[in-house]
């Protein structure tokens, strides 16, 4: 079921604020506007899926013509020249599918921050070159279970060995 809720985005120096006014001003943010979507997705489906998790109902959905950009971004004591509404869509039950109730992989993950690429990265050192990298630390680490599935897939396609999980690998 799709599940539809209007947004506020707010153009600022550094990218764009996205605040869900229905869901106690649930907010996210993104360096452009097409990441700023994506992020308000995630922060949309991850609120609503919590929500439906601990057996909370969620509020309906203001109209979007009830919503005031100017206000939101008054309040925040920005500038609302730059500031509109959008409805952010999405399909909780599916959505949890691909990125919440993945299984996870046994692999040993190394994240760290790059400043090079302005995120952070997550490397698995036990099927090689197998990385991934997010804007934050948790989407790095979901982005990274998908990069192993699809490894693994790979690997299956070409006859390659694939290595069981060895956990905790020790450096010297």
């Amino acid at each position: 079921m799709l599940s539809a809720y209007p947004a506020c985005f707010i153009k600022e120096d550094n990218g764009y604020s996205v605040i869900f006014p229905d869901l106690n001003n649930l907010s996210t943010c993104g360096c452009t506007l097409d990441e700023s979507l994506s992020m308000a997705v995630d922060c949309l489906a991850g609120y609503l899926y919590w929500l439906q998790k601990d057996g909370e109902t969620a509020p309906v959905a203001s109209p979007i013509d009830k919503i005031n950009p100017s206000e939101i971004a008054e309040e925040l004591e920005v500038s609302p020249n730059e500031a509109f509404v959008n409805i952010i869509t999405v399909d909780v039950a599916e959505y949890a599918k691909a990125h919440l109730e993945v299984n996870m992989h046994k692999y040993e993950r190394i994240i760290y921050w790059s400043e090079n690429d302005n995120k952070f990265i997550v490397e698995v050192p036990e099927l090689a070159g197998c990385m991934a990298d997010g804007y934050t630390a948790e989407q790095a680490l979901r982005n990274a279970e998908i990069i192993i599935s699809e490894w693994i897939e790979a690997a299956k396609e070409i006859g390659r060995e694939i290595p069981q999980p060895k956990g905790r690998l020790m450096y010297a």
